[in-house]
């Protein structure tokens, strides 16, 4: 009965850390997800064209990209707390200053100073989360996380819908500056301080904690990371412009594209050849692991599949049915609940079960979902796409909070972050691949329906070949892991 007390005060002190540092990773999912919306508003308000404002969107994804491995880096060497502080700075900054900016070129430089801050602040969500649980609870913990990821990418659009109609532009980029000053101020009081290694003040380094192995961390990879930041970034950008292009074949994406690969195929040569001493920014050994590999390919994928139907639905709504954008964002809403309701549940239960029952199950339900998307037309009514959404959204977090718990349960504690930089970063570049075959797939169909079932006929191959990798996702987590304890909490 003594230790009641304290594991009370453990489950809450977590929580509430918890709690702080999905506020801060909501702000930049719901910025970036609001502003796309208006597009057709700030090319009004700037008189300028559809492609340049789309660039406050691009420059915001590009900044974001290549500032996430030097994330990886930077958490062991200043710390996670101090790293967090630092990100939600320039996140803010960047929000006012966006607010205030006066012609197009300005929007664009501040949105990429958003996207600075956002680079911090996104692959430490999932350091820090994964720090905080340890193996014993990482499941339910990247399933508050897949949460925000899920609800995220819907409110932002009816967010953004509501500000439009009632307010000016500019307060899709200030509205963020006062919940972005309660963010900072709850985590300077909330998450706990943490040394130079990443690990705890009082010099804690287990697995929980995620400190490095001792001593200093490495030094910067400094060739590593003017190659695979850029190199990252090189190949989003490619992406976005086949979208913008409508052709995988024009030089706009072509040279990109090209340049990408040069960098990240450099990159490996140069990873590959370190030596000791020189530590890479990201470890190539570790897709050696099958159970990384098999996670981080699912959450790629899984993103592909997702950012389809997030881009598709709403597009249907509008031209099939004749809705306008905020009427459109709320039918979205299934969508996102889907994943809010499943991922916790299946986070929690996958710490007890192990993944792979669970992805497996998930995914035949998105599958069934996906299929049924491909049956309906311009006249079936609402109540069908929208419940089909509902079904989609529950399977996604069925197989997305349990590889992401696996993922966790498998890394040494000095991986962690390597480990949540390669991940986030493969999501985004499936997030922005889903986006771009969406738009090509819309344009090349003259017919709205036609392209439609073309979207999920495509999220249907992608789910099926996440079905086919889920039984090299790791088994249930050893006995002796599933049951420790953290020794320390802060």
């Amino acid at each position: 009965m003594s230790s009641m007390p304290s594991d009370s005060r453990m489950d809450a002190r977590l929580l509430g850390m918890i709690g702080v540092i999905l506020l801060g990773g909501l702000l930049g999912i719901l910025n970036s997800t609001m502003a796309a919306v208006a597009i057709d508003t700030l090319a009004g308000a700037f008189s300028t064209s559809l492609s340049t404002v789309g660039w406050t969107s691009t420059g915001f994804l590009l900044a974001v990209t290549a500032t996430i491995p030097f994330t990886t880096w930077a958490v062991d060497r200043f710390g996670g707390k101090r790293l967090w502080l630092t990100g939600l700075a320039l996140f803010l900054a960047g929000s006012f200053l966006a607010g205030l900016a006066w012609n197009v070129g300005s929007l664009i430089a501040f949105r990429a100073l958003q996207g600075f801050g956002a680079g911090l602040l996104d692959p430490l969500v999932l350091i820090l989360l994964a720090r905080a649980a340890g193996p014993r609870r990482a499941g339910r913990v990247m399933g508050l996380m897949g949460v925000v990821l899920s609800l995220g990418p819907v409110l932002g659009p009816i967010a953004g819908g509501v500000v439009l109609a009632g307010l000016s532009w500019r307060w899709m980029f200030l509205l963020s500056v006062p919940v972005g000053l309660v963010a900072l101020l709850l985590a300077v009081r909330v998450i706990p301080a943490d040394g130079p290694s990443g690990g705890s003040s009082d010099g804690s380094s287990d697995g929980s904690s995620g400190g490095s192995s001792g001593g200093l961390p490495a030094r910067l990879d400094v060739v590593g990371l003017a190659l695979l930041g850029p190199g990252f970034a090189a190949v989003v950008l490619a992406l976005s412009q086949t979208a913008e292009q409508g052709s995988f074949a024009a030089w706009q994406a072509l040279l990109p594209l090209a340049a990408g690969v040069l960098l990240l195929a450099a990159y490996a040569v140069h990873a590959l050849r370190a030596r000791a001493g020189n530590a890479p920014l990201i470890d190539l050994r570790l897709f050696a692991s099958r159970g990384f590999t098999a996670s981080v390919t699912i959450m790629g994928l899984g993103g592909l599949s997702l950012f389809g139907a997030l881009f598709a639905l709403p597009l249907y709504y509008q031209q099939a049915h004749g809705h306008g954008v905020l009427a459109a964002g709320l039918l979205m809403a299934p969508l996102g609940l889907g994943g809010s309701i499943a991922m916790p549940l299946a986070g929690r239960l996958s710490d007890r079960i192990g993944a792979r029952g669970l992805a497996v199950g998930g995914v035949i339900v998105a599958l069934l979902s996906a299929v049924s998307f491909t049956r309906m037309g311009a006249d079936t009514p609402e109540i069908w796409p929208a419940l089909a959404a509902l079904t989609l959204g529950l399977g996604s977090g069925c197989f997305s909070a349990p590889t992401m718990g696996s993922l966790y349960r498998t890394l040494p504690g000095p991986m962690v972050a390597q480990g949540s930089s390669v991940l986030y970063m493969l999501n985004q570049l499936g997030a922005a691949l889903g986006v771009a075959v969406v738009t090509l797939v819309l344009q090349t169909v003259g017919d709205v329906i036609t392209g439609f079932h073309g979207i999920f006929w495509l999220v249907v191959a992608v789910l099926v070949i996440v079905l086919a990798v889920i039984p090299l996702l790791p088994g249930r987590a050893p006995a002796q892991v599933v049951q420790e304890e953290p020794t320390r909490t802060r």
